[in-house]
């Protein structure tokens, strides 16, 4: 695909990196000459300076014939006009808007082609709530998915030691569980750099490994493992894996901007929610826009200020602010203090790789988060849902398989006889409001949604093209 990326800061950068890794034609437009330099230089992609709003600058971006327009810019107003223009002019067939206003984003006929015509709003901040709000409400987990109009949960879950499956074979799990069907679809594991039966030792490598399991694979402590099933079954198959569960009610938020306060207002009717915020005009603001939540001003690194407010008895901390270094100094201090999981929004995929394996239990990327999105719009068949996991490297996937046995690769074929790439695992099916686990001998009908996990994503488009319809097929 041909596509114009508008802004080139942290988000506008990230977007058009992924995009361009799946080989398509990318321009990013920008304003600040600096901004573009390194993706120019570095990441080797077209880049045009001056105003993302402007006709004459998006017409040097190539909007003639672009296939797609992001407007990612920091501004909702440059984005809106943005894609008012590209469409007035050049009729640009996708357009999607960073929107992060919820002034607007409340307009329900605003953004339709008689009106503003964009196709897809993308709210980053929207996008880190609902996912904080999950990895909330699922203690233990470490990301937390939904597919199929949240029908089907995957739940990427840190396997404890003495866990119900430590030391188990996948095999054991359903004993474990019963009634219940579920499918763990990979594990990701430290590579053990010495055979541990003859070193005596257990060294373990920085390196990660993904593993596609099957009934024999044993289950190890510190494990990270990637499970599917119904959203009804997550908590039981989660306290297989991690056991020491503590319900969660009391949650302090670092940092009361968009995000910050967005989470107190989805939180507060189910827990007591605490925000600290630096600025105490925003602290007034917070306060008349919350009903329940009770709003401190100070700095959340001011150890002084977490005994007060007895950080120690909070079961969820959540460093939310837009300084990095903050956060995850908030975050740790936060853990040390004796918080039960602490959670750091972090916008440099350095600082997450740093963090990842430390005091931290959850570092959320803003950027993979919203590029899971935009993905969705960019895969090839009928693929109508994508989920970025484990810092971009690997998706999550849904797709619906279409056609019949002579013109598709899915339809009237057991899950045993797909051509699958090796990273790939299908963990669930579902067949209208029926969801059934992926064992070998389900055969695939017409219209079945199909919910993958691909560890590899050099595998994506292979994996994209058993979604596509062959000749012959109306």
């Amino acid at each position: 695909m041909k596509i114009i990326v508008l802004g080139a800061g942290r988000v506008g950068q990230s977007v058009a990196r992924s995009l361009a890794a799946e080989q398509n034609d990318l321009v990013v437009v920008d304003a600040d000459e600096e901004s573009l330099k390194h993706l120019e230089e570095v990441e080797e992609l077209q880049t045009v300076v001056g105003y993302a709003s402007h006709p004459e600058v998006l017409r040097e971006a190539g909007a003639e014939d672009a296939d797609m327009i992001i407007a990612a810019t920091d501004s909702d107003e440059t984005n809106i006009v943005a894609i008012q223009i590209a469409y007035s002019l050049y009729r640009t067939p996708i357009k999607i808007a960073r929107i992060r206003s919820a002034e607007y984003v409340r307009e329900k006929n605003l953004f339709q082609n008689d009106n503003i015509p964009i196709d897809t709003i993308i709210s980053p901040e929207q996008l880190i709530t609902d996912h904080v709000e999950r990895i909330i409400e699922h203690p233990g987990a470490i990301q937390v998915v939904d597919f199929a109009d949240s029908k089907v949960r995957l739940v990427g879950v840190k396997v404890q030691a003495k866990a119900p499956m430590d030391g188990w074979p996948l095999s054991h799990l359903q004993q474990l569980l019963g009634n219940i069907d579920t499918r763990v679809v990979a594990i990701y594991r430290g590579d053990r750099a010495k055979d541990e039966e003859n070193s005596g030792a257990d060294e373990v490598s920085a390196v990660e490994k993904s593993i596609i399991p099957d009934g024999r694979t044993v289950i190890h402590a510190e494990d990270v493992i990637f499970f599917m099933g119904r959203r009804r079954d997550t908590a039981k198959v989660k306290a297989q894996f991690y056991h020491d569960e503590v319900p969660c009610r009391r949650i302090m938020i670092a940092g009361g901007g968009n995000i910050g306060l967005l989470l107190a207002r989805k939180l507060e009717d189910r827990y007591a929610v605490k925000i600290v915020e630096m600025d105490p005009e925003r602290s007034v603001y917070l306060s008349s826009m919350l009903r329940d939540s009770s709003v401190h001003t100070g700095d959340a690194a001011d150890i002084d200020l977490m005994k007060k407010e007895y950080i120690e008895a909070m079961d969820v901390y959540c460093a939310l602010t837009n300084d990095d270094e903050a956060n995850i100094l908030s975050a740790m201090l936060a853990k040390k203090r004796g918080a039960g999981k602490v959670m750091s929004l972090i916008n440099r995929p350095a600082y997450v790789d740093l963090i990842e394996d430390g005091m931290i239990d959850v570092a959320i990327s803003p950027q993979q988060i919203t590029i899971g999105a935009l993905l969705t719009l960019t895969r090839q068949g009928d693929v109508v849902a994508v989920h970025s996991l484990r810092r971009g490297s690997a998706e999550a996937l849904e797709g619906v398989a279409k056609g019949d046995s002579q013109t598709s690769q899915l339809v009237g074929r057991y899950v045993s006889d797909l051509n699958l790439p090796e990273s790939a695992s299908i963990g669930v099916v579902v067949r209208g409001d029926k969801v059934m686990i992926a064992h070998h001998d389900l055969m695939i009908e017409s219209e079945d949604h199909l919910i993958l996990l691909i560890t590899d994503k050099s595998d994506i488009h292979a994996v994209e093209k058993l979604f596509q319809v062959g000749f012959g097929f109306v």
